[in-house]
């Protein structure tokens, strides 16, 4: 291990109950309005930084945005649409009222969401007040630019991330797979890169939603039918066009996708005339009661960066058969696999029939699996990765920062010295 390694890890040991902050977060979609991956993990993020007794700010798109969340301030900043996916909402959030307001906060520590438009704000308003940067991917978008845009897209999104991520002083990703493919794309040095750790609210999540009624609803009033579910945005890029050839392999079975996005329109047609039902956005106890309501949860994604929605279907006490990609085997590690959840070879349509046919003929099979990944989420807590972020990672982040300053200072000390100072004077 090299000396820049070691001395954010002793820091972050000495430092472990980091007193107060005041904490500026840029968060891009508004995790409030917007329907994300990262909207549960911002918003218990922001819950439990408060109840540490951490100042907060936030800034995000303007719409839908209240005025303050568990007692942290939110801005909204004016924002225009993606040009290639309408409904993400962007930023600059460089407007004079934005900058006066972070300035006048007086921030210890800036944390921007990326990759997106309003981490350029972030970063250019930290430079200006030379505060700490902490930036957190939780997008591929290399691997999306493909299914909306122009391949020739990807080289240049890649160079955009590297100056980002450079420029921080911390990264921040959703799991260790990600982490990887970020250390072999040079986007940063690797021990600039950490683990967010995953979390999930045990107690919105539970088994004991179950409910009788909603499965009738997800059914299509069929209950005592075998029932898979979705849960999560409707994006192209989510691979559910392959839930259409598993369906086809299981006659009998029903499947109901919980949520809305772009590609709902294209699903519907696709499924038109079988066992499906599409509920659109469903929150609080109803989306509670759609989890713990299902037989089995499908997750055909490849693209995930963490994949929190499989954290919740296992917190409610249903087994998951998903894909082996991106962060869920960080989830389903492969000492769990057959005793918490099943993983599937990505694509490998025999694979995934299998698993859930064996899922679907055993009920008590099923629910021993659905029981093991309960008991194993509840190990996981919100509370846990937050304290991990602010008196470990942000630490660390304050030591980076201070390095590089360092760097930047030496030569305006040394200039002071040589035509400033005379050859008596000394210094303690």
């Amino acid at each position: 291990m090299t000396i820049e390694e070691e001395v954010p890890l002793l820091l972050d040991n000495v430092e472990g109950n980091s007193k107060p902050r005041r904490v500026a977060l840029f968060v891009e979609p508004s995790p409030f309005a917007y329907v994300s991956g990262y909207k549960n993990r911002f918003q218990n993020f922001i819950k439990n930084l408060r109840e540490m007794g951490d100042e907060v700010i936030v800034i995000t798109t303007h719409e839908g945005v209240p005025q303050e969340f568990f007692g942290a301030k939110l801005i909204g900043s004016r924002s225009f649409p993606c040009p290639w996916y309408k409904k993400v909402p962007l930023s600059l959030a460089l407007s004079p009222r934005i900058i006066s307001e972070v300035a006048n906060f007086k921030p210890d520590i800036i944390h921007a969401s990326s990759p997106g438009i309003m981490v350029f704000g972030a970063l250019i308003i930290a430079k200006l007040l030379c505060v700490p940067l902490v930036m957190s991917y939780h997008t591929h978008v290399p691997i999306y630019i493909p299914r909306y845009t122009f391949s020739w897209l990807v080289k240049p999104m890649w160079m955009i991330i590297k100056f980002l991520h450079r420029a921080a002083d911390l990264t921040l990703v959703p799991s260790a797979a990600i982490s990887r493919d970020l250390v072999a794309a040079h986007v940063t040095a690797a021990n600039k890169i950490r683990v967010w750790n995953k979390g999930v609210d045990s107690e919105s999540f539970h088994p004991g939603y179950r409910n009788q009624e909603m499965r009738v609803r997800l059914s299509g009033g069929e209950p005592e039918k075998p029932l898979l579910i979705h849960v999560g945005r409707l994006g192209v890029e989510k691979s559910l066009d392959f839930l259409k050839m598993v369906m086809d392999r299981l006659p009998g079975v029903r499947i109901a996708f919980i949520g809305d996005g772009p590609y709902r329109d294209c699903l519907e047609k696709m499924f038109a005339g079988m066992p499906a039902v599409f509920t659109g956005m469903l929150q609080g106890e109803e989306l509670s009661k759609a989890y713990a309501s299902g037989d089995i949860f499908v997750m055909p994604s490849e693209s995930e960066t963490l994949g929190l929605v499989v954290l919740e279907a296992m917190s409610s006490g249903i087994p998951v058969v998903a894909a082996r990609a991106g962060g869920i085997p960080d989830i389903i590690p492969e000492d769990q696999e057959g005793k918490t959840s099943f993983l599937y070879t990505p694509g490998d349509l025999d694979d995934c029939v299998g698993k859930l046919k064996l899922l679907l003929s055993c009920k008590e099979f099923s629910k021993a699996m659905g029981k093991a990944a309960r008991e194993e989420m509840e190990k996981y807590d919100w509370r846990a990765a937050t304290q991990k972020i602010r008196s470990e990672q942000y630490n660390a982040a304050i030591w980076f920062w201070r390095q590089e300053r360092g760097k930047l200072i030496q030569p305006i000390q040394w200039l002071v010295r040589r035509f400033f100072q005379s050859s008596d004077v000394t210094c303690d």
